[in-house]
């Protein structure tokens, strides 16, 4: 994969500066209420209710672990089975081969194993990561996203988008500044 920068000069998005969580938070409530659904928050810790506040629901995760936990104690319980049945079968002490108690620890630690390994994987396939620039990096300030300040942008992907309507809307939720980002 060869990254070739931005697609397009133009607009990615209006980005709003706020000096603390709570007004960040009670932005992100409007913002919401509003109808504008294609935004993103910044902060230097997590905020707790912006998720909610920002009417963000992804399911796919727990799905995605949940499918490889099934998958990883399938693989951990046919291979023991494969193995103990098939391909190497000993007599030990009269118990049968096929024996679900001695086979549940690997079992086990499979379905672990599997499903720790689709969490770390589908958090960077569904975070689109690794991404090396991002067009909110050309927000003003916005290195003190890591420090002190919070960020709100909202997309110029949203439904809802207007430069100038939007822009508006920014201003009169008390924010610092409204910056409008290019890619």
């Amino acid at each position: 994969m060869s990254y070739s920068g931005p697609a397009e000069k133009g607009t990615f998005a209006l980005v709003a500066e706020f000096t603390s969580a709570e007004a960040l938070l009670e932005a992100a409530e409007k913002i919401g209420a509003e109808g504008y659904r294609e935004t993103d928050a910044y902060t230097p810790f997590p905020v707790h209710g912006l998720s909610d506040a920002m009417r963000f629901h992804d399911v796919r995760m727990p799905w995605f672990i949940f499918c490889g936990g099934l998958i990883g104690g399938f693989t951990g319980y046919t291979l023991q089975w494969y193995t103990a049945t098939i391909d190497y079968p000993l007599s030990v002490g009269g118990k049968p081969f096929n024996s679900l108690p001695s086979f549940f620890p690997v079992t086990f630690e499979a379905t672990i194993l599997f499903s720790a390994l689709t969490a770390f994987i589908c958090t960077f396939a569904l975070n689109g990561l690794p991404k090396p620039y991002h067009p909110i990096f050309n927000t003003p300030g916005f290195q003190r996203a890591t420090v002190d300040r919070f960020f709100f942008a909202i997309e110029k992907s949203d439904p809802k988008f207007d430069p100038e309507e939007t822009r508006k809307f920014l201003e009169g939720l008390g924010a610092v500044a409204v910056s409008e980002v290019e890619n």
